[in-house]
């Protein structure tokens, strides 16, 4: 079966706009912009990150609705300063729904202590949604390929 992103679908302003989410994920996190980042997403989004955590020996929910996402995400990233860096992106797009796939790399640093750190670079597997002519995010699911530092500096 061939893969949904070998050949681009929908037009360039849509598939943009659908990148777009991601692009207000990762810098509504590194500005510390909540507003930013909770236009990411949908009220019933879901974000997966059961496999990084995982990785770390760590056991996490997926985080379900809007409300869980951003402030499970701001509480754990409050101690921290992160960059995130979003390549790779491929998009296809179907009417008012579209399939994101990045990768992103991720850099977790301890403000206190910033020789403190953990790197992550990540797949993200993102069903985008537009609703009333903005795009968000519906689902995410974040599977990750390699990491280098200290877990504990994103999972306590």
């Amino acid at each position: 079966m061939a893969s949904p992103f070998t050949l681009p679908a929908g037009t360039a302003t849509d598939r943009l706009d659908a990148l777009d989410t991601l692009l207000r994920f990762g810098a509504g996190q590194d500005l510390r912009d909540r507003v930013l980042f909770e236009s990411a997403f949908t009220a019933d989004a879901t974000l997966d990150f059961t496999q990084p955590a995982a990785r770390f020996g760590a056991q996490v929910d997926v985080f379900a609705g809007r409300d869980s996402v951003v402030s499970t995400i701001f509480a754990n990233i409050a101690p921290l300063d992160t960059t995130h860096t979003v390549t790779n992106s491929r998009v296809h797009v179907e009417g008012d729904t579209a399939r994101l796939m990045a990768l992103v790399e991720a850099q977790h640093v301890q403000r206190a202590a910033p020789s403190r750190r953990l790197l992550l670079k990540n797949w993200y597997d993102v069903s985008p949604r537009r609703e009333a002519g903005t795009w968000r995010m519906a689902r995410v699911r974040i599977d990750n390929v390699w990491f280098e530092g200290e877990a504990a500096v994103l999972f306590g």
